[in-house]
């Protein structure tokens, strides 16, 4: 049976929250830990400030093979299984805030790659640790700005704080359309100013360098987030001599919350 660990390490700037995804995985049809399993879990624990720990979930998972209610069955067993451990080995009960078994990865339509390998990282046990907030430096980069100012430099880019996305859309939420419509009204006012949208993404893997879009099933949600805030200026009389789109997927994280990195920023090309 192979063992690994997986972390991911996500801020959120001023009052932040830290979260970290320890991942365990089995092989086909088991879901009872091993030694190699136990021992790993119980060194991460150990080296960890369990009183700055506000929550636990853990999340079970099985590969797409077999029948649904199985691995409904088996998933939730692996899940249980670590919780039990985490129970015996004075993790107290009232932070582990679910237990839940997921059932089965669907592979994805145009998956590349070893598949074994690919099914045997869907068995898995995800244990997210969710540690109480603490006060982070507002993170400062030269060069980033909130709102377009008078004066830019090529280079310079526009995060807009109030332009985001649910997780795996590319459609504008009103609160976004608000943001863009304030954005509009400065583009009009420095029309010297041209502009590359950018397109982002959170939460894929590292070799997923981009994310399918919910609406067109296809791998291009960044580029879909771009584009669509592109047509929307466009909409707004901004010139589309000044404008151009880009996907960057999940090249650029912030390292902030990762709902942060469901955003679209400006760069200025020309001025």
């Amino acid at each position: 049976m192979r063992f690994f660990c997986v972390f991911y390490l996500l801020f959120i700037s001023v009052s932040a929250q830290e979260t970290e995804v320890y991942s365990m995985f089995f092989d086909t049809n088991k879901f009872n830990l091993d030694t190699n399993q136990t021992k790993g879990l119980l060194e991460f624990t150990k080296v960890k400030d369990t009183s700055l720990l506000e929550s636990i979930q853990i999340y079970g998972y099985c590969d797409d093979r077999g029948k649904e209610d199985y691995n409904f069955k088996l998933s939730t067993n692996r899940a249980n299984a670590v919780r039990d451990f985490l129970l015996e080995n004075g993790i107290k009960n009232k932070i582990i805030v679910t237990i839940e078994g997921k059932g089965r990865i669907l592979l994805e339509e145009d998956i590349q790659g070893d598949l074994a390998e690919i099914r045997s990282k869907n068995r898995r046990v995800d244990v997210v640790l969710q540690w109480k907030p603490v006060v982070l430096e507002e993170l400062k980069i030269p060069g980033l700005y909130t709102s377009i100012q008078k004066e830019h430099l090529v280079g310079d880019r526009i995060y807009l704080e109030k332009l985001f996305f649910e997780s795996g859309s590319s459609r504008l939420t009103q609160k976004s359309v608000n943001e863009l419509n304030k954005i509009a009204l400065l583009m009009q006012r420095y029309p010297n100013l041209h502009f590359e949208i950018q397109g982002h993404i959170c939460c894929t893997p590292k070799h997923k360098k981009e994310a399918i879009d919910i609406d067109t099933k296809k791998r291009e949600l960044s580029v879909n987030r771009a584009l669509n805030v592109y047509k929307y200026l466009l909409k707004r009389r901004i010139s589309k001599d000044r404008l151009t789109y880009i996907g960057l997927g999940n090249s650029q994280p912030l390292g902030k919350d990762p709902s942060m990195d469901r955003r679209v920023e400006l760069v200025i090309t020309k001025i």
